[in-house]
């Protein structure tokens, strides 16, 4: 890569691995919950995840490139530690590290819509930008449902 354009296509496969990584991990996550509170917010956001794909088709459509994710790295080590956590863990310590496995995987997809969105928008794409926005947007107020979730009963 060396145009930003070029880093631009390869961080939205990027991402868009990452998604379509989540649609198959959350589900796992979910049934391994107890709270009916936290279960519910990781269904939804399971909902959300499979709309922000489609979204993210509107984003390859807008560049003129096919969708198509390419591996990526952090996402599968972030998965790997929620498998971990999930078989391993039990009780208080399940409930509060899966809520926080889930939370580091929106932190990190919140810093790479939020770069991929200003890249967009360097790139003169709106499109690309307005798109990018609304799913970082969900992003964000995803992290804050779990992270009231922790404060007001899970970590409790």
């Amino acid at each position: 890569m060396k145009t930003l354009a070029e880093l631009f296509e390869h961080t939205l496969k990027d991402v868009y691995y990452a998604e379509n990584a989540i649609v198959k991990a959350l589900p796992k996550v979910s049934a391994a919950v107890k709270s009916a509170d936290l279960k519910k917010a990781l269904d939804h956001h399971l909902e959300e995840t499979k709309g922000q794909i489609a979204i993210l088709d509107k984003v390859f459509k807008s560049i003129g490139v096919k969708p198509a994710g390419e591996k990526c790295d952090a996402t599968e080590g972030l998965i790997k530690e929620t498998d971990g956590i999930v078989s391993e863990a039990s009780g208080v310590a399940l409930e509060a590290g899966a809520l926080a496995a889930c939370q580091a995987v929106e932190h990190y997809e919140i810093a790479r819509y939020g770069s991929l969105r200003e890249w967009a928008k360097v790139l003169g794409n709106e499109e690309a930008h307005v798109l990018l926005s609304e799913i970082l947007d969900q992003e964000k107020a995803a992290n804050n449902k779990l992270t009231n979730l922790a404060v007001t009963s899970i970590n409790r």
